[in-house]
């Protein structure tokens, strides 16, 4: 059996190589080709042109690269046309992945299916019917999604999420990471500006001034940032002036089990987090860690999407859990004086998020099979 399996972004990755782990698992003979980041390349993918290329979240930060996007579309398209595979995989990144399938769709009859549903209960209600045109099969990450999608016309399983099959830190890791960032038994704030180089260059400099005004008032607070690994360096660039210094996680100087064990010991051991908006707020939620969500688009793609939104919260913790108990600080509501206001009322009472994150962990599947197995399954049963 061949899979053409193609992911855009971090997140993307680490579905596929779980999904391409849960293939393997069921078909040993399997063999795969697409493009991907560490993760699924550790399944045994050899990426068409680096993934990171496609990581770019916004209308306008699109912009400036879209004929090059283009032809990696014209690209991608056209190698998944000559493996002909028994199946192409494209994973989130919709701007990148359907304009593929168009293509693929109007030239043969391979079969297709889309990893991570499209928000259509967030906004662009329209998408679900287009998606239908060139999507045969769904893989939804959230139990309310696959009516939406059967109603377009589409196939749907809910697969749950990959992060409630994600390991938790053991005290063992905690003591170890504390130790090796001589952190001793102080409480930790920890700051996730983002995996992508534009999100990371506009809001390091907002949670600087943040964590400043925070600290000024909870002296004993250190400040931990687990990197992403392609903008580790940005990181560190855009950190380096901030009034209050940061201990950064950089995967790029450890080998890769050591520094999975110091994210994880890292988000389990924090006492809050600020994050970016996105699926950092799942894996907060997998460690019980109290959260501030804070993001800030270019000024032109919060005009476009501000005005297209159909709900009143960004983050997924307050979304599942049907709840709105993670505080966020969203377009222009992202100022420092707004995020550290809101990241002392959490600390005032740390525990007001626990019954949500735990509701939020058992509604995407905790304690059942591995998503990544249960994604596998789907795709090879309407295969």
């Amino acid at each position: 059996m061949h899979v053409f399996v193609l992911a855009g972004e971090p997140s993307g990755d680490r579905l596929g190589g779980a999904l391409m782990q849960g293939l393997r698992q069921l078909h040993p003979e399997i063999t795969f080709e697409g493009i991907g980041g560490p993760m699924m390349m550790g399944q045994g993918l050899s990426s068409l042109f680096p993934m990171d290329e496609l990581s770019i979240m916004g209308l306008a930060e699109v912009l400036p690269k879209y004929l090059h996007l283009k032809r990696r579309i014209a690209q991608t398209a056209k190698a998944v046309i000559a493996a002909r595979p028994d199946v192409l995989i494209t994973i989130d990144s919709p701007d990148f992945s359907l304009r593929v399938a168009k293509l693929v769709k109007a030239s043969s009859e391979i079969r297709t299916v889309h990893y991570v549903a499209p928000t259509v209960w967030a906004w662009r209600p329209g998408r679900a019917a287009k998606m239908a045109r060139m999507i045969d099969h769904v893989l939804a990450l959230f139990p309310f999604e696959p009516p939406l999608m059967q109603a377009a016309g589409m196939d749907c399983d809910f697969v749950g999420h990959p992060v409630v099959a994600e390991p938790q830190a053991t005290v063992a890791e905690i003591a170890a990471f504390r130790t090796a960032y001589d952190l001793g038994d102080a409480p930790v704030l920890l700051a996730l500006p983002g995996s992508r180089r534009g999100e990371v260059s506009r809001l390091a400099p907002i949670f600087g001034e943040a964590l400043l005004q925070v600290s000024q008032r909870h002296s004993d607070l250190r400040i931990v940032l687990p990197a992403a690994a392609p903008v580790a360096d940005l990181v560190a660039q855009q950190t380096a002036d901030w009034p209050r210094k940061a201990v950064i996680i950089d995967p790029n100087r450890m080998d890769k089990t050591t520094a999975q064990a110091h994210k994880r010991a890292a988000f389990r051991t924090a006492s809050i987090a600020l994050a970016a908006s996105g699926t950092v707020s799942l894996e907060l939620a997998a460690a019980q860690t109290p959260m501030v969500i804070a993001y800030r688009f270019n000024w032109l793609s919060w005009q476009i999407i501000s005005r297209l939104m159909l709900i009143d919260t960004a983050t997924l913790v307050n979304l599942v859990s049907e709840t709105r108990v993670v505080p966020e600080c969203i377009g222009p509501d992202c100022t420092p004086e707004l995020i550290a206001q809101r990241l002392g009322e959490v600390l005032a009472v740390p525990d007001a998020q626990n019954d949500a994150m735990s509701l939020t962990m058992k509604r995407l599947g905790l304690g059942g099979k591995a998503p990544g197995l249960r994604a596998a399954r789907a795709v090879l049963d309407r295969l």
